[in-house]
């Protein structure tokens, strides 16, 4: 059972409704999940950003520009998240991810294994793996970054220590899959 109240939109004071907005309004709506339930709560990660409406926003914000403004091919972005779903074993992310993975023309194959991924999306994953064991040491750097190239590198670094975030908040807070699920 999660650990944090579900807030309902008639609940909310002025910021949180404002964050609310901006996360309902913005470029997840159409998404591979719903971004709210039957009586208009936050669904995922989104629902304890409410209770801190400045950190929220930032949170919210950056979550945006990894999903959305990056250089990352969405097979990279995919691949790399459902890494750190994998890592931190966070069931609502690879729920979020993996129909978004599939959509992106990742195969089943390529998600168990791995196999099959063109040179710069295997860079890329080493690249997050070395991440997810805590740094990227000075081989997997001068092996990996001349094929991402710095930006992307930037950007793995990013989008791994955000969904590294919810997913210590999804474990922490005990937020589920929906039952919905199949």
């Amino acid at each position: 059972m999660t650990r944090l109240p579900r807030l309902t939109p008639a609940g909310l004071d002025d910021d949180q409704r404002a964050l609310r907005d901006a996360i309902v309004a913005g470029p997840r709506a159409g998404g591979p999940f719903p971004l709210t339930d039957e009586a208009g709560a936050l669904t995922g990660p989104f629902n304890a950003m409410l209770f801190s409406p400045p950190v929220g926003e930032a949170l919210q914000r950056l979550g945006a520009a990894v999903r959305y403004e990056t250089e990352l091919t969405d097979r990279v972005r995919e691949l790399a998240i459902l890494a750190v779903a994998a890592r931190w074993d966070c069931a609502f992310e690879r729920y979020a991810h993996e129909p978004a993975a599939r959509a992106a023309g990742i195969t089943a194959a390529q998600l168990d294994g791995l196999d099959g991924l063109d040179p710069e999306e295997t860079a890329a994953l080493r690249f997050v793996d070395a991440l997810l064991d805590g740094d990227v040491d000075d081989v997997t750097y001068a092996e990996t970054v001349p094929t991402i190239g710095n930006r992307v590198a930037v950007e793995l670094t990013t989008l791994v220590g955000y969904y590294a975030t919810l997913a210590l908040q999804l474990r922490v807070f005990r937020v589920t899959v929906p039952v919905e699920q199949p």
